[in-house]
């Protein structure tokens, strides 16, 4: 039996009683911010992303210790489980070797093997493996059967060397020999399947290593090759694999047979392994190529979603659009819908003075301070108009562009009906873009994460494992910045850890049938929320209007004695917390020290010093430290760019191989990862995560193209 807390402690470079705490709150049903937040002593202060991937580790190694267990025992069944067999199977560190040692022993389909044994060949097939036999013809003239349709003696031998090629083929050693080699020193070869030009044009006659070959490669040579632009194919040294498996069948028992279990070996590898490996192979490069995808999607969404909201401004949703013009929308300070119109600046019918018209009466009536322009169709055109209107009035405005990416998904969905029922569909995404200027996590969380448009060839990926990350990096970034309880929509709500959807909508049905919280332990009058959803929720529901302070910070309920302990020792109250009258309380603790209060408290330093952050700010909102979106007032065109300029821009999304970058004109711009820094950058999420504001220059423009290319080595 494999010790999965040893490896997962060795992987992760754990101590035991961290993996094996960890291990044991994840058992006990625990959410990972949960964990991640309030059990920071018991797992070595794991951050989530860590603990999100201990977690699929261990469920991968539980996997592959029951998929061992039923090999076994299917293989027991039959009659033919070694000793060597059980020991290959206990050492089996993934499910692919185990299902090589699996495979001699699996239920086939009829294959040409299986037929040739039907035929009664399998006694031949085994004598020219193991025996050394004088002369094989002769031999072979035993098994010609007319009954059986082996009619001559190369009907008996060509029945032999097919059962021969399936061993050969089934022979765990050999695919694992051929699969590493071909990881190690395989090349993937790309030739144009049309002579038409297409985005494809530079694997139209390409190679690269299958060890060195770039995730984002990858998915743009499968996707190529599902478009029919490309044929790909994988190329390893075939003589050496040869020579491998006929040294490995090839003995001083069988060498008169030599001739015919090389021809058996060379049909097994041309027709049985090498289809079979490569498929592998290339699946392997995909199952890398998503999941580094993955990930860098999983990031832009993160950082997307922690952007800091711009608070306290009323602001107009500007939807652009050319034939069924622009939505508008105007949304109070808290995000309340006010009013809307539809404007036609653009072609076809070009009303610029009655657009300008219409947002100058909205300013005025509503003192609008901020224009979000969605960045879609008509963006730029829009932007140009309303830094043109932005001129004529007397009240200073802004406008900022905003990502629109799934605010038509948003729209159209329930969500949205049940929020606007009132409302057409087309004017709800224009509420969702002013919105998501004021909070963009209470906006986001409403879109499904992958219509955010922040990754690459996320329609490429698997599905159900790109969900399964978003939904926790959504989760993560929900409880990392907590919500306020009697504010919180159900959509909010539902990300909290230990929240359902039907505890979320409950939660709302008591809120409007009891009034406001006035305490986190009326959480407990909730219907279906027990006692265990309560111990993972708590901390991250925010009462600002409580009676304790303590239920408008991140210290769980569990802790509040400790607080109050902590507070009296050092001369304060829970009233100087909700006044905010705290400002030496560093001062204080150091006068005692940190490791002799958790003595006296018997609590541990990191929680204490978690305590102490949150009772310093209570309803801290952690997105606020973060960069502002960049305000403007003024339009640029790319004809106004000339290299050699310093720009000041916010990045849109980050790729493998560089950031695009807002610089205020209609395509975002380019940084290569080469353009990121003067030393070597091998991943740009190192460097620029999405919402930075960064200073780039430009070193390229094509205007043919539209496209700027710029670079932050200043």
């Amino acid at each position: 039996m494999v010790d999965i807390n040893q490896i997962l402690k060795t992987e992760f470079n754990l101590k035991d009683e961290h993996i094996n705490n960890t291990i044991k709150l994840i058992d006990e049903g625990n959410t990972i911010p949960f964990i991640a937040r309030y059990r920071k002593e018991m797992t070595g202060a794991m951050s989530d992303v860590t603990l999100r991937e201990l977690n699929d580790r261990l469920t991968y190694l539980r996997n592959l210790e029951s998929r061992k267990e039923d090999v076994s025992r299917i293989i027991e069944e039959q009659g033919k489980l070694t000793e060597e067999i059980n020991k290959k199977i206990a050492k089996a560190k993934t499910l692919q070797e185990v299902e090589d040692i699996y495979a001699p022993f699996k239920q086939k389909k009829r294959t040409r093997a299986t037929i040739a044994k039907e035929k009664g060949l399998e006694k031949l097939a085994m004598s020219i493996l193991n025996e050394k036999i004088a002369n094989i013809e002769i031999e072979a003239q035993k098994y010609i059967n007319e009954e059986k349709e082996v009619n001559s003696v190369e009907d008996a031998l060509k029945g032999a060397r097919d059962i021969i090629a399936e061993i050969v083929s089934d022979d765990a050693d050999v695919r694992k020999y051929i699969r590493e080699l071909a990881l190690r020193e395989g090349v993937i070869v790309t030739k144009n399947a049309t002579d038409e030009k297409s985005v494809y044009d530079m694997y139209y006659d390409y190679s690269e290593g299958v060890k060195n070959i770039a995730p984002h490669r990858t998915l743009a040579i499968n996707r190529g090759e599902k478009e029919n632009f490309l044929k790909v194919k994988l190329e390893i040294n075939n003589d050496k694999v040869l020579n491998y498996i006929i040294n490995k069948y090839i003995n001083n028992g069988n060498i008169s047979n030599k001739e015919e279990i090389v021809q058996a070996i060379e049909d097994s590898y041309k027709r049985l392994i090498f289809p079979s490996i490569e498929r592998e192979v290339r699946n392997s490069l995909t199952e890398v190529a998503q999941e580094r995808a993955i990930n860098v999607f999983g990031q832009n969404v993160k950082s997307l979603l922690l952007q800091p909201p711009v608070k306290g401004k009323v602001v107009i949703g500007f939807d652009p659009g050319f034939r069924t013009g622009c939505k508008v929308a105007v949304v109070d300070k808290n995000g309340k819908f006010l009013d809307y119109a539809t404007v036609y600046p653009t072609e076809p019918k070009n009303d610029v003075e009655g657009t300008k018209k219409t947002l100058k009466d909205f300013i005025h009536k509503y003192d609008v301070d901020i224009i979000a322009i969605g960045n879609g169709t008509a963006s730029r055109e829009s932007e140009s108009i309303i830094s043109d209107m932005i001129k004529e009035i007397d009240k200073e405005v802004q406008y900022v562009i905003v990502s629109e990416a799934g605010a038509s998904v948003y729209s159209a969905s329930e969500l949205a009906n049940e929020e606007h029922p009132d409302v057409d569909v087309s004017i709800r995404g224009a509420i969702s873009i002013g919105r998501r200027l004021q909070d963009p996590l209470a906006e986001l969380v409403k879109i499904d994460p992958k219509s955010i448009g922040v990754g690459q060839y996320q329609h490429d990926l698997n599905q159900k494992r790109l969900e399964g990350v978003l939904d926790g990096v959504v989760e993560d970034s929900v409880n990392s910045v907590g919500l306020d309880l009697n504010t919180a929509s159900y959509s909010l709500l539902e990300h909290i850890a230990g929240i359902s959807k039907t505890i979320a909508k409950n939660i709302i049905a008591y809120r409007e049938e009891n009034g406001a919280f006035t305490s986190r332990t009326q959480l407990k009058k909730v219907k279906r929320l027990g006692p265990q959803a309560f111990t993972q929720c708590a901390g991250f529901m925010r009462i600002s209007s409580a009676k304790n302070p303590l239920d408008n910070t991140g210290v769980h309920p569990e802790s509040y004695d400790i607080c109050k302990s902590l507070l009296e020792m050092i001369g304060y109250s829970l009233e100087d917390v909700k006044n905010r009258n705290i400002q030496d309380i560093d001062e204080r603790v150091q006068k005692i020290g940190i490791m002799e209060i958790s003595k006296m408290l018997e609590v541990g330093e990191i929680t204490l010093r978690d305590i102490i952050a949150e009772i310093k700010k209570p309803g801290r909102d952690p997105r606020e430290e973060g960069i502002k979106p960049i305000l403007r007032t003024d339009v640029l065109k790319i004809e106004d760019i000339t290299e050699g300029m310093i720009l000041k821009g916010t990045v849109r999304n980050v790729v493998d191989f560089g950031a695009f970058v807002d610089i205020g004109i209609k395509n975002d711009g380019l940084v290569h990862k080469s353009q990121m820094s003067n030393k070597f950058v091998k991943d740009p999420m190192d460097v620029v995560t999405v919402g930075d504001i960064v200073d780039v220059k430009v070193i390229g423009i094509d205007l043919d193209k539209k496209r700027v290319s710029l670079s932050m080595k200043m």
